[in-house]
């Protein structure tokens, strides 16, 4: 590309940024070059998946505020999916916005070099916020990044080279992440994985037990067990009561650590600050994320107790990892502002309440359509609804959507489709999710049947 279609280019897009609002031609020309860019530049196959979501590939988003985002067009959608977890206090909350603006207005990021304040300050708020005797943090930019942490911690700390995880589990894509993670279709690719991984069922503490007990029996030394306290991507599996405690005891009487990813459970989703509060357990290493930035900056990371943070983690701060990027000044500011609104609006009981609320409405629609849902499931605002088949589920979010109501499925299929909303949402926007969520059941409901009875 020549230099001065590139500067036409640049000069272009910078000002749809800068406009206070669209013309119609930028409008069109906007999605115009989406399906081109995202065709040729970034994966041809991205339109194609996102139609399990909407027959209209093209839909290009613009714009959000509150438990509401926008196209281009200025269609109002309601965001039940919530980035997947991100948007617990909603899209661009004014209160947590405020603080990133005025942080960026004297700096941004740090010099890698010297102490950066606002790390330290977060530090020592989420010590005081989790459970126990978690202390010393570490910060990242994605989730699957704070869990490649937690895993070398555990490596390093322990001695030892084994993991033990869950089927169906989900801790991120990277290498590491990928191999203590549960599900084939993200595996398969890859192999041969990073060893010393040993996957049991999810929610049988005895088949952790046995795996723990069995490797040392042979000589093996177990770094860690690394569990969701709810599997998210797994379709919102929630393990019998008393199972995360059942796993602490054998973490100690077996002496080995004990990893809890919070990254899509904390931050409030699902009632409690972090999830392993609901059943009194403090793991020796948390991960966390999506919402810890508040929906405006990304900031993930890993808080563990202080006896992991052996001599040779002191003596060389850098071999844990040095994410360029992990606890920038801006995305501190924002993690502080996020859980100031969070103790100051009770956030984790909004999301108890409304959950709930929101779960007995859609569990209303599933008594009357038994032939389609199978099963209404979740805790807080991490809800998922299971169909008897992906196909139904793949309807119904494509009905929900064309009614302006996003959701997503789980582990690249819909036989079980999440919501995720924020706990800002409104319980009038809830009975209207409602009635569209009845509106869609009811139109799968009629296109399966019409398809079985003309077959």
């Amino acid at each position: 590309m020549k230099k001065s279609l590139i500067k036409e280019d640049l000069d272009r897009v910078i000002s749809y940024i800068l406009k206070p609002e669209l013309e119609n031609k930028d409008k069109k020309q906007i999605v115009d070059d989406a399906i081109v860019n995202f065709n040729h530049y970034v994966n041809p196959g991205w339109l194609k998946y996102r139609k399990s979501v909407s027959t209209n590939a093209a839909f290009v988003e613009w714009r959000d505020e509150g438990e509401h985002f926008y196209d281009v067009y200025g269609q109002d959608f309601i965001d039940c999916l919530g980035g997947f977890g991100i948007f617990m206090c909603g899209h661009r909350n004014p209160e947590i916005l405020k603080v990133v603006k005025a942080q960026l207005e004297h700096q941004a990021l740090h010099s890698q070099e010297l102490v950066d304040p606002l790390r330290g300050y977060l530090a020592k708020i989420l010590a005081a916020i989790t459970p126990g005797d978690l202390q010393y943090c570490f910060f990242t930019n994605g989730g699957a990044e704070a869990n490649e942490m937690a895993l070398k911690l555990a490596r390093i700390a322990s001695g030892g080279q084994w993991f033990i995880s869950t089927v169906n589990g989900f801790h991120g894509k990277s290498m590491g992440a990928i191999s203590v993670g549960g599900k084939g279709t993200y595996r398969v690719p890859y192999n041969p994985m990073v060893q010393q991984v040993q996957h049991v069922e999810y929610g049988n503490a005895d088949a952790i037990r046995a795996a723990v007990h069995n490797l040392q029996q042979v000589g093996e030394k177990v770094a860690a067990v690394i569990l969701e306290p709810i599997q998210g991507e797994a379709g919102v599996i929630i393990p019998p009561k008393g199972y995360l405690q059942e796993v602490r005891r054998i973490c100690d009487e077996y002496k080995v650590f004990l990893i809890l990813d919070e990254i899509q459970t904390g931050m409030g989703r699902t009632g409690t600050m972090f999830r392993c509060e609901a059943e009194n357990v403090v793991p020796d290493i948390m991960s966390y994320g999506k919402a810890f930035g508040g929906g405006i900056m990304p900031i993930t990371g890993i808080i563990a107790r202080p006896h992991l943070w052996i001599k040779q983690l002191q003596d060389n701060p850098w071999i844990l990892g040095s994410p360029t990027f992990g606890g920038n000044p801006l995305c501190c500011s924002a993690a502080l502002a996020t859980i100031k609104y969070m103790m100051e609006h009770n956030i984790p009981q909004q999301a108890k309440e409304k959950g709930a609320y929101f779960k007995d409405g859609l569990q209303k629609v599933a008594d009357d359509y038994p032939q389609v849902i199978q099963e209404i499931r979740g805790i807080g605002l991490m809800m998922g609804v299971e169909f008897f088949s992906c196909e139904l589920g793949y309807e119904t979010a494509k009905e929900l959507f064309a009614r302006h109501v996003m959701t997503a499925g789980t582990l690249v299929n819909a036989k079980t489709i999440r919501f995720e909303p924020s706990a800002t949402i409104s319980y009038e926007d809830i009975d209207k999710v409602m009635i569209k969520f009845r509106e869609a059941i009811d139109a799968t409901n009629k296109c399966f049947f019409l398809r079985e009875k003309i077959g």
